[in-house]
């Protein structure tokens, strides 16, 4: 370690040292606290100028010592193997120093305008290694590939922004600034295109990073409860889950004569505050946002759904119930000149969940796992049913009970008060309440309602988000996947892939696998079943979808189904070209193979293994390498990765789905392949190529190699046919292009090359020799051409944003 990580080392025993010195965790004396902290006073009064240094190698003791050293072992470790010990060496020092200069130049600027935070925190001396620690890993965030440098990113900026909202100390400053520093180094250290711009990125980590920051923002109170000072714009709903109490009544009383001060804020909170009641009332919406997140991470629309509702809701009760004071026709800031600063304090709380609503809403054509209408209306149903249950509970019984209510209360009094007993306390209106439980059946009365409307809530969204998906996938896809057992096409097993729906013959001997978009219901390559049930479902789908309005479009079928499509007055053109290579005839003899033997060859050499596996199997730094090409291959793209008949990394985890995989000499994924497999009589007699993903400095041929090695195993299997799938619009040379709509379709893909490489990509295929199996579109009418190209635009790019789209329609000339 010392000799990969010198600096770590280097670091971690002058933390230590520092430690001992400062009686462990213990905390370090008074006297070296503040020859060594830095702070307002430190800097600009005392001119103690070396305490921006100084200040990130001591902690203030207790388990924030052994936390420190993890981080700088690990983080550190990590900054030091990306960019090396000088630049790192560079960046702690570098991100530092400008984190506190910066906080307290803007602490200096609240000291000469009398802003209250900067007043409360000027005599704070701070002690904070994670300030270099969030600089120096944002540094290294630059030296990083697509997939870390996003992830690193987004987690250091979320972190450190929800700890400044909900803490507030000076030391959360400076970690949210240096982090800032840490980023515009970065750039300047390895200035490229892609080092500020955000890089597209998949699905899944969409998903991901929208998962990750939604679960922040649902426990962000929890730190509250580690702050000294909870000075944070948020803080008061932190202050929820702390034991805090509130001051006498006396000082209430003066905080809403216009004395308006932080402890004010504190108070006025908590005076609402007694028994669990309340509290479950603040920490139950934030539970249902944690519940959001898990349906994001499983990439449900529901939970974009979910979160934007909570959210905006959060926000809507924060305007209403804090009223955004100066408003409230009220002329607070003639009785006391700083009150917008608290007002400022106050919009936060709905500035923060406004900004959530609209990232999570901007990230939506990432979440394509729907839910059946069945239960979002149970959902619903259910919401509704408990608001009007509950409230005609609390305001019937409440009337009945108003003797157990200080001072006596009346309908009118029950039905103005009804809408805070589901609001969560946080957001309650400072100013006096109008009456109070006094006896325990009014308190449960009060204090219940609302945390048993957020129950059925919660728990309800938990079903849904964790039930089937719409459009009978998950119901029918047991059903499918015994069809594709009895017998399918080379391209069958596609139909297993989310976003599917599925119809099914009368007599349940066939399916055929769609997708609606628009007016247009697209298939996913042939029917499946028994051959006469296959050929017969080509009728029956397209009569179901005329019933329902839709036009029917058999996409990437085999040439055997089209004298069905063409017997009933359908038009057909070619889309592509399957390339299958049969395994029990394979070798790579001969002048035209010499590529081939060339990769193989040269892989050999290399220490280059191959192995057969499936993602289940895999290893977890293996998982996270193929991960990372697949991030790193998205990145390179300027237009969004693909789908409906191309897979990506969620469509591997399929445990049916073959890999070959290709390690270096350092057991380092550098190439990965999936396949598809082929069934007839429930034993597998082929496979067809799907996913292909190298890493950009990888071994030259790394795919002829992992191809070759597949060939070689599915021979000695028995398989009977290797098929490596078509590329989308791309044809050879020698196919003739009769129509005008297959002449615009070569002339797109053609346009398309120079972003997708249709054309390279069959190229490659072609130096396997192949049989070439051509692939059609069958569809009822040319006049439908025009939706139908746009239902499959969407189709296979349904995250395509408009801007891009208009990239694309310019690039056509």
């Amino acid at each position: 370690m010392i000799r990969r990580n010198p600096l770590t080392v280097i670091l971690l025993a002058a933390l230590l040292a520092m430690a001992v010195a400062g009686r462990g965790v213990r905390g370090p004396s008074a006297p070296l606290r503040f020859a060594l902290g830095t702070g307002y006073h430190q800097l600009v009064d005392a001119g103690r100028w070396w305490t921006p240094i100084s200040s990130v190698f001591l902690t203030d003791g207790g388990l924030e010592l052994p936390l420190v050293l993890v981080a700088v072992a690990v983080i550190i470790g990590i900054a030091e193997r990306l960019m090396g010990a000088r630049r790192t060496a560079m960046a702690f020092v570098v991100t530092s120093v400008s984190g506190v200069v910066v906080g307290i130049v803007v602490q200096a600027i609240g000291m000469l305008t009398g802003e209250l935070w900067a007043r409360r925190v000027g005599e704070l001396v701070t002690l904070d290694p994670m300030t270099a620690v969030a600089g120096t890993i944002m540094t290294a965030s630059a030296f990083a590939g697509p997939l870390w440098r996003r992830r690193i990113r987004v987690l250091v900026f979320s972190i450190t922004t929800i700890f400044l909202l909900y803490s507030g100390e000076p030391s959360d400053l400076y970690r949210l600034l240096a982090a800032v520093a840490g980023f515009s180094l970065g750039v300047v250290l390895r200035p490229s295109e892609n080092a500020v711009w955000w890089q597209r990125s998949s699905h899944h980590e969409v998903r991901v990073l929208l998962s990750a920051v939604v679960a922040l923002t649902a426990v962000g109170p929890a730190i509250t409860i580690f702050s000294r000072l909870r000075l944070g714009a948020l803080a008061p709903l932190g202050l929820l889950l702390t034991d805090a109490q509130p001051s006498s009544s006396e000082q209430i009383d003066r905080c809403r004569v216009m004395q308006i001060t932080h402890e004010c804020l504190n108070d006025m909170t908590l005076e609402r505050i007694s028994g669990v009641g309340p509290i479950l009332l603040t920490v139950l919406p934030l539970l249902t946002l944690l519940v959001a997140a898990l349906a994001l991470a499983r990439g449900r629309r529901f939970g974009v759904w979910l979160t934007m509702t909570v959210n905006l809701a959060l926000a809507a009760l924060a305007a209403y119930f804090y009223g955004f004071l100066p408003l409230s026709g009220q002329s607070y800031a003639t009785h006391f000149p700083h009150y917008w600063e608290v007002t400022l304090s106050l919009a936060a709380s709905v500035l923060v969940p406004l900004v959530i609503a609209a990232l999570a809403g901007a990230n939506l054509r990432h979440f394509t796992v729907l839910t059946s209408a069945r239960s979002l209306r149970l959902y619903l149903g259910s919401i509704v049913l408990a608001l009007v249950v509950l409230s005609g509970l609390y305001v019937g019984v409440g009337f009945v009970m108003r003797a157990g209510f200080h001072p006596r209360v009346d309908v009118v009094d029950l039905l103005s008060d009804l809408p805070e007993r589901f609001a969560p306390v946080g957001f309650l209106r400072v100013d006096r309440l109008s009456f109070l439980p006094v006896d325990p059946g009014a308190r449960g009365l009060y204090y219940w309602i609302g945390p048993l409307f957020w129950l059925v809530v919660i728990v309800g969204a938990l079903l849904v988000a964790r039930g089937a998906p719409s459009r009978n996938h998950l119901t029918g896809l047991p059903r499918v996947r015994r069809l594709l057992r009895a017998g399918g096409g080379s391209l069958g097993h596609l139909a297993t892939w989310t976003g599917n729906s599925y119809w099914f013959s009368p007599d349940g001997r066939a399916v055929v696998a769609y997708r609606v978009i628009g007016d247009v219901a697209i298939t996913t390559s042939d029917p499946i079943g028994e051959p006469e049930a296959a050929a017969a479902a080509i009728g029956q789908f397209s009569r179901f979808c005329d019933d329902n309005g839709w036009i029917p479009v058999f996409y990437s079928i085999h040439e055997r189904f089209l004298p069905e499509c063409l017997a009933m007055g359908w038009s057909s053109m070619a889309v592509g070209e399957e390339t299958v290579v049969r395994p029990r005839t394979w070798q790579t003899t001969g002048k035209h193979w010499q590529d081939v033997r060339s990769s193989i060859n040269r892989a050999e050499r290399a220490g280059v293994r191959s192995e057969w596996t499936s993602f289940e199997r895999l290893s977890a730094a293996h998982a996270w390498q193929i991960n990372d090409i697949s991030e790193q291959w998205v990145a390179e793209k300027d237009l969004p990765e693909m789908g409906f008949t191309l897979g990506g990394i969620d469509e591997l985890r399929d445990p049916e789905v073959g890999m070959m995989i290709a390690c270096d000499a350092n057991d380092r994924v550098i190439g990965v392949t999936s396949w598809l497999p082929t069934y007839r009589d429930g034993a597998v007699i082929g496979w067809t190529l799907d996913f292909m993903r190298r890493t950009p400095d990888g071994m030259n041929g790394v795919m002829e190699f992992l191809i070759a090695r597949s060939a070689e195993r599915f021979r000695d299997d028995g398989i009977e046919f290797m098929s490596l799938s078509a590329a989308p619009m791309a044809r050879s040379t020698s196919a003739q292009r009769d129509s005008a709509a297959e002449r615009l379709l070569g002339y797109i893909s053609s346009r398309l090359e120079p972003v997708y490489g249709f054309r390279s990509l069959f190229a490659f295929k072609s130096k396997f020799k192949p049989e070439f199996h051509p692939l059609f579109m069958a569809y009822p009418d040319s006049l439908v051409l025009p939706p139908i190209g746009l239902a499959l635009a969407r189709a296979y790019v349904p995250s395509m944003s408009l801007r891009q789209s208009i990239r694309f329609v310019r690039s056509l000339g």
